[in-house]
């Protein structure tokens, strides 16, 4: 089995990866929970504190709750006739 890399042991473009990933999945963590604060109950696909939980999941969480948990409206408006 092999051993984890230590920081030390990565070069430079492996810590400006992992430095890069980790801030796009803490702003990714802000955004949907930030998200999840401001929009109403109705608006969104199951309980918010199932999302709120999921959101922490690692990518996946805030991404699956953008494309999955929020309800979208058509934004088309019909005319009455």
């Amino acid at each position: 089995m092999a051993r984890k890399k230590s920081w030390r042991d990565m070069s430079t473009g492996q810590r400006v990866m992992l430095m890069i990933s980790g801030a796009v999945n803490l702003t990714l963590l802000i955004a949907a929970q930030r998200s999840l604060a401001k929009t109403p109950e109705a608006q969104i696909r199951g309980k918010k504190v199932l999302w709120r939980a999921a959101s922490f999941i690692n990518f996946f969480g805030p991404v699956s709750y953008f494309l999955f948990g929020r309800r979208r409206d058509s934004g088309l408006v019909t005319a009455k006739r």
